[in-house]
């Protein structure tokens, strides 16, 4: 991959440098890699909300990251490459001009500056929060390459030459697969170990339970007190048909509810599990049968939620509570 000008010692004001280009698109890619890796051993606590491993979906799924995602990487790479660390380059260059400094000084401080501008798009288009991880990452993505930029200037004006393209590309890939199984291999003691704890569903009581829950589509349960129940456009299991299909109707009016404890209601349930969750029946006069919303999320923020459907390939509706 050789994207960018000829390498040339004696750089102009707006040119980009082949090599520099590439060692930030591949530094780049490699570090977003990790982030995934980092992301993915993070969700081992995660309520995974009754859903399989995907069987055979999940293998043409790993099939086509095994594929795909190394050019997908590689593409994004270039792009934060020539979005972010190349213009804070090139503003490092014009800033070395008029004021003294290291030119790797000023970049490293105007790729914060653009990743915290980047940051602030975010947060404003896609609801990110300020503080949050996602941002906080942004802001600081142009820090490596930086670094990856300047090592590659001390290195030519050691030899005389650039790095080659290819070699760039080669090394950020290995040193990024190393990364990958070194964050599996830590999520995999962290659980063998404990330190990683497995998700546990919160224990709620009929009381707890009384309350306000919505969903997409204008969901809306409440559940009263007493065991009367009252629905808008809830979701609910058809009636006279098997368990397994992904189709739902949704319901209106009222009904009633039960706290149940021993797994006799939920869809492929093993009433001799301990493991086996607790949920709510919610039976609705003249609308589908009784569905079982399973209990989920944690004791500050719980959810009930019900997988129409195959465990593998469901259809998730989930309530959140007001």
């Amino acid at each position: 991959m050789g994207w960018g000008n000829t390498w040339r010692p004696k750089r102009s004001l707006l040119s980009w440098a082949n090599a520099e280009l590439n060692v930030a698109a591949a530094v780049c890619a490699a570090q977003l890699a990790v982030a995934c890796a980092i992301w993915w051993v993070g969700t081992f606590d995660d309520d995974t909300h009754g859903a399989g491993s995907g069987g055979g979906l999940a293998a043409v799924g790993l099939l086509c990251m095994l594929v795909f995602g190394p050019p997908l990487l590689a593409a994004l790479g270039l792009l934060h490459a020539a979005a972010h660390t190349m213009p804070a380059a090139t503003l490092a260059r014009l800033a070395t001009r008029r004021v003294r400094g290291p030119e790797t000084a000023w970049h490293l401080a105007f790729a914060v500056l653009l990743g915290a501008l980047w940051a602030a798009v975010a947060v404003a288009l896609g609801g990110l929060s300020p503080t949050g991880t996602p941002a906080l990452l942004i802001a600081a993505s142009g820090v490596l390459p930086a670094l990856a930029v300047a090592y590659v200037r001390r290195r030519e004006r050691a030899t005389g030459r650039a790095p080659r393209s290819r070699r760039i590309w080669i090394r950020s890939a290995l040193a990024s697969l190393g990364a990958c199984v070194l964050v599996a291999l830590a999520g995999g003691v962290g659980l063998s170990t404990g330190l990683i704890k497995e998700y546990e569903p919160p224990q709620l009581s009929a009381g707890q339970l009384a309350g306000v829950w919505r969903g997409d589509g204008g969901a809306v349960l409440r559940l009263r007190a007493g065991g009367r129940a009252e629905l808008t456009a809830l979701p609910a299991e058809p009636e006279f048909q098997d368990v397994r299909t992904k189709d739902f109707i949704r319901c209106a009016g009222t009904g009633s509810w039960f706290l149940e404890t021993e797994g006799r209601y939920a869809p492929y349930a093993d009433v001799d599990d301990p493991s086996q969750r607790d949920g709510v029946v919610v039976r609705i006069k003249d609308c589908g049968h009784d569905t079982y919303w399973t209990i989920g999320g944690s004791e500050r923020r719980p959810e009930l939620f019900v997988l129409f459907g195959d465990p593998d390939s469901g259809d998730l509706r989930i309530l959140k509570r007001d």
